[in-house]
């Protein structure tokens, strides 16, 4: 665990059954929010890219967490009062040795504009 580290909130569309396929589940339009303490989100680059119509900054961080932490891609992190969207996930390391699993890194975007 990272001694300062600090809650953030995952967000994920909650799941309900299909209602053309009972057999399946397709994503509502709620969310479920879990908190994820011990972590940390890290400045990795921003880009501003501009147009004749457009103006956009593209931030890109990373959210260190714990290694058993329930984020997978597509979900939102809510962190210091930005939202973020997780782009994808890392698996989990395992040393073959030791067993130690390290934080796993987990890249993030945020769109501006």
């Amino acid at each position: 665990m990272f001694e300062f580290g600090q809650t953030v909130i995952r967000r994920r569309h909650e799941r309900i059954p299909d209602p053309y396929n009972s057999d399946r589940t397709v994503a509502g339009t709620s969310w479920v929010e879990v908190e994820i303490h011990g972590a940390w989100v890290a400045s990795s680059s921003s880009v501003s890219t501009q147009s004749a119509t457009r103006n956009q900054i593209l931030t890109m961080k990373s959210l260190f967490c714990p290694p058993d932490s329930d984020v997978h891609e597509g979900d939102q992190i809510v962190a210091d009062g930005e939202v973020y969207i997780v782009e994808a996930v890392p698996s989990a390391d395992v040393n073959p040795f030791t067993g130690w699993r390290p934080f796993r890194e987990v890249p993030l975007k945020n769109d501006k504009g």
